[in-house]
C-alpha cells in the first residue's frame, strides 16, 4: 500500500518488485504519473532524476495501481506508518498516460482502467471495467439514492456529526460509499485480479474540501469526516492489496490547493452552473508524445506533394503535343488517311 500525502509521499506496504529507498528526496507534483508507470513497468517519455524509486524485478511488476486524489486536505495522518517523501509544486495530474499504455500494449487481454471524480460525474471505463462495475453508481442522483439503500454505508459508519439530511455531508459519504462499492464488485470477478495484464484506478474525492468550505476547517465536522475519511481509505487500501493477493500498489494524494494556472474546469455539484475557469496567461495546451510524430508526417507528406505537383505542371507545359501525347499522334494518322 502506497500513499501520497499533500507533500508528503509515504509508502505504507508494497510488492516486493518495487523497491523504494528511505530518503527525503522531493517528488515533484508533475511527475507523479511518471512514478506510477515506472512502478508498473513502463518506460516515460522523460527520464525521472528521483532516486526513491530503484529498479525492482522486471519480470514480476505490480498488477494493479490505484491512485486516490483526496482534495482539500494538505496531510492524512493514516495509521500504518512508512517511508515518507516531501511533494514539491502540486499540480494537476492525471493517469492518462498511464491508462493509454496499458489500454496499447495489453488490447487484446482487456486490462482494467478505471478513472472516476465522483463530484464531478465523470468517469472512463476500459476493457472488463465495462463489464465490473456496470452497476456502479457515477451520477449525482445514483450516488445519492446508493447512500439510503439497505446495504449502504449509512448503516456501519460513525456518523458523529455529520448529518444525512445536508448534501454537503450527503456528497462526503457517497463518494466513501464509491470506495466501498468497487472492492465489493471487484471481489465477484477475482479472476481478473491474477490475470497477466494490469489494472489501473484512478479516483479523485472532493467531499472533503466541500465540508471544510461549508463548517471551517476548525469544526467538529470536518475533523469526524476526516477520521472517517482515513479509516475508509485505509479499509480500502487493504481490500485492495488483497484482492491482488498482495501485488497491488496503492497511492494516496491528499491536495488542499493546486499550484498551477493550469487548473482543470471542473464544476462543483454544490451550484447551480458551470463556472469558467479564466486563463489570465493566455497559456497554450500541453502537447503529448505523439505530436512530433504527426507533424512530421504532415510536413513531408505536403512538401512530396508539392514537388510532385511542380514535376507534373513542368512536364505538362513542356509537353509536344504531336509526340508525346497518343492522342494527337492518333488524330494526325486519321486525317493523312482520310
Amino acid at each position: 500500500f502506497l500513499g501520497v500525502c499533500g507533500d508528503e509521499f509515504s509508502i505504507l506496504r508494497s510488492p516486493q518488485s518495487v523497491v523504494f529507498r528511505d530518503g527525503s528526496w522531493p517528488i515533484p507534483g508533475e511527475r507523479i504519473p511518471d512514478i506510477a508507470a515506472l512502478s508498473m513497468g513502463f518506460s516515460v517519455e522523460d527520464d525521472l532524476p528521483w532516486p526513491g524509486l530503484a529498479v525492482g524485478d522486471l519480470f514480476h511488476r505490480p498488477r494493479a495501481t490505484v491512485l486516490v486524489t483526496v482534495k482539500g486536505v494538505d496531510k492524512l495522518t493514516l495509521p500504518v506508518k512508512g517511508i515518507s517523501y516531501p511533494i514539491e509544486n502540486a499540480v494537476p495530474f492525471s493517469l492518462d498516460s498511464v491508462a493509454n499504455a496499458i489500454h496499447t500494449l495489453f488490447s487484446e487481454e482487456t486490462p482494467v482502467v478505471l478513472q472516476l471524480a465522483p463530484s464531478e460525474e465523470r468517469v472512463y471505463m476500459v476493457g472488463k471495467a465495462n463489464s465490473v462495475f456496470e452497476d456502479l453508481s457515477v451520477t449525482l442522483r445514483q450516488l445519492r439514492n446508493r447512500l439510503f439503500q439497505e446495504n449502504s454505508i449509512l448503516s456501519s459508519l460513525p456518523l458523529n456529526s455529520l448529518s444525512r439530511n445536508n448534501e454537503v455531508d450527503l456528497l462526503f459519504l457517497s463518494e466513501l460509499q464509491v470506495l466501498h462499492d468497487i472492492a465489493s464488485l471487484l471481489s465477484r470477478h477475482k479472476h481478473l485480479a491474477k490475470d497477466h495484464s494490469p489494472d489501473l484506478y484512478s479516483l479523485e474525492l472532493a467531499g472533503l474540501e466541500e465540508v471544510g468550505k461549508r463548517y471551517g476547517e476548525d469544526s467538529q465536522q470536518f475533523k469526524d469526516a476526516l477520521q472517517i475519511l482515513v479509516d475508509s481509505l485505509q479499509k480500502f487500501a487493504d481490500e485492495m492489496f488483497n484482492l491482488y493477493s498482495g501485488n497491488a500498489v496503492v497511492e494516496v494524494v491528499a491536495v488542499k490547493t493546486f499550484n498551477s494556472p493550469l487548473m482543470r474546469k471542473t464544476r462543483s455539484i454544490l451550484q447551480s452552473s458551470e463556472s469558467e475557469t479564466e486563463n489570465p496567461y493566455n497559456l497554450a495546451y500541453p502537447y503529448n508524445y505523439n505530436y512530433s510524430v504527426i507533424f512530421n508526417i504532415i510536413l513531408w507528406m505536403m512538401i512530396g506533394l508539392a514537388l510532385a505537383v511542380i514535376v507534373i505542371s513542368y512536364n505538362l507545359w513542356n509537353m509536344d503535343p504531336g509526340y508525346d501525347s497518343i492522342i494527337y499522334r492518333m488524330t494526325n494518322q486519321k486525317i493523312r488517311m482520310d
